[in-house]
């Protein structure tokens, strides 16, 4: 490994802790968020019943439904791994005004390490989140599809982005010295190692991300 390679994955590193960081607080926010409003919608769900208000009162509990709905959606996938590092990404992007939809299901025990999967998902919605906010002509959204394809993981995603992007060296770089693009090529190399296939692709306006990796052992059901 050479010197420069070296630094680039210590400056990595660091960037990916510092972002793991904020995303922890994201989640905090949120929850704190949560937290703060289910006071209030008892308050007023409380207001309405004593005023005999029931429509209302049952919209206000329709409303809180929809919101449990969200949280449910926002920490849950079937895959421990997968929810910790989704939670942190979704709840940061929404902090940054990004529309988000998911959809995930995925079995909890994995032929990938959680480390692994962590760094591969990870990096893609890094780049997302990189390429939504260099989108100025449109609003930004990210939509996210993760299922489980027989015994293998499949991931899909559509994000907003600007203009389109060239590869280099056969990846496609961001305008960050390129370390979005190291991190990339790190995603790519684990997929690699576990036998699978990844395609991504960029166009005027948005960029396109969808991989299918063996993730079950063949010698189990």
């Amino acid at each position: 490994m050479t010197k420069k390679t070296f630094l680039k994955i210590i400056q990595l590193q660091t960037e990916q802790s510092a972002r793991h960081l904020d995303e922890v607080r994201s989640i905090h926010r949120e929850m704190r968020g949560y937290k703060h409003d289910f006071h209030h919608y008892l308050q007023t769900l409380k207001g309405l019943l004593e005023a005999e208000e029931y429509e209302r009162a049952v919209s206000c509990i329709d409303e809180l439904d929809k919101r449990l709905t969200h949280v449910d959606m926002l920490l849950k996938t079937g895959n421990v791994a997968l929810d910790a590092v989704l939670s942190g990404k979704i709840a940061h992007a929404r902090e940054l005004n990004i529309d988000i939809t998911i959809k995930a299901n995925v079995r909890d025990h994995l032929t990938l390490s959680d480390v692994e999967l962590s760094i591969v998902v990870g990096n893609l919605l890094d780049n997302s989140i990189e390429a939504c906010l260099a989108s100025s002509d449109q609003p930004p959204f990210m939509r996210i599809y993760i299922a489980m394809k027989g015994k293998m993981l499949y991931f899909s995603m559509i994000n907003s982005a600007g203009k389109k992007r060239k590869k280099l060296g056969g990846v496609f770089h961001s305008e960050k010295n390129g370390l979005h693009g190291f991190g990339l090529r790190r995603a790519c190399d684990i997929i690699d190692r576990h036998g699978g296939w990844y395609k991504f692709n960029s166009e005027d306006g948005a960029f396109t991300s969808e991989f299918l990796v063996p993730a079950l052992d063949p010698s189990k059901t």
